[in-house]
């Protein structure tokens, strides 16, 4: 039985046909859904509109997540939040025409990550829907395997499900961070690394700073951004060419900011 949050979802969609075709994957998937997957929670309300606390209130919870965050955290921390959660959406599913929109009005300076901002917003106004969900289909799912597989245990061993997902498992089960009924996709996916990141940027996964650089040291900093950098590359990649941008200098500060922490 579908829970509430996704029936809303359906609903605002026009059936799950039409949720399935806006959040760039099968029909099927969405059928054999309960309740939304913690990694398309964001696209699924970016789709929608249906807010993320109604989609999944055991994860996105008034208390847990106020809507004033941004009061209640460091102004840096919500910054990363944000900027984790962006590249989350991105990766797991093919940004809908209304995320478009948004990326499109994105700001951009002198800074690096200002420029990276710039050329994402660009690249936005310059693609249709079609054509991205084209191209991420091409570059991450393909027609037996795409362009790209974005997985840690791909970038560090060379095969898929090995010792990479083991020792992240482990990791996400100690600090309760349980894997959604329903989502097929193995955690150590570059989608589901920054959704959780984002997690702990947010407060929504309680995670101290030593914590929350433990964690990007064991588990991303190694291969995310070799992997953007494959993005920026990447034959099929014409607007995933500025996400790969961004990701290589979004993980860039990341580390430099662990690092001068440390």
């Amino acid at each position: 039985m579908r829970d509430a949050g996704l029936d809303r979802a359906i609903d605002a969609a026009g059936g799950v046909a039409q949720l399935a075709r806006k959040i760039g994957i099968a029909q099927p998937s969405v059928s054999n859904w309960n309740r939304v997957p913690v990694g398309r929670v964001i696209a699924v309300e970016t789709a929608t509109g249906v807010p993320r606390q109604q989609l999944r209130p055991d994860l996105y919870a008034e208390s847990a997540v106020p809507d004033n965050i941004i009061d209640i955290i460091d102004p840096v921390d919500a910054a990363r939040a944000r900027e984790y959660e962006l590249l989350a959406v991105l990766l797991s599913s093919p940004p809908s025409n209304a995320l478009l929109g948004e990326i499109a009005h994105l700001r951009g300076d002198t800074t690096p990550l200002g420029r990276a901002h710039a050329a994402l917003a660009e690249a936005a106004s310059e693609v249709v829907t079609t054509g991205v969900e084209r191209e991420y289909f091409d570059l991450f799912v393909g027609l037996g395997r795409g362009e790209l597989l974005p997985y840690a245990s791909y970038y560090l061993t060379g095969f898929l499900n090995e010792r990479p997902l083991s020792r992240l498992r482990d990791d996400l089960a100690a600090r309760g961070i349980e894997r959604v009924e329903n989502n097929f996709e193995p955690e150590d996916h570059a989608g589901t690394l920054c959704e959780i990141m984002a997690g702990f940027a947010s407060g929504r996964f309680p995670a101290s700073e030593a914590s929350q650089r433990a964690f990007f040291e064991k588990h991303i900093v190694s291969w995310m951004g070799r992997m953007f950098a494959d993005m920026e590359r990447a034959t099929s990649a014409k607007f995933y060419k500025s996400v790969g941008t961004l990701g290589q200098v979004f993980m860039k500060i990341e580390t430099e900011s662990f690092t001068f922490a440390n």
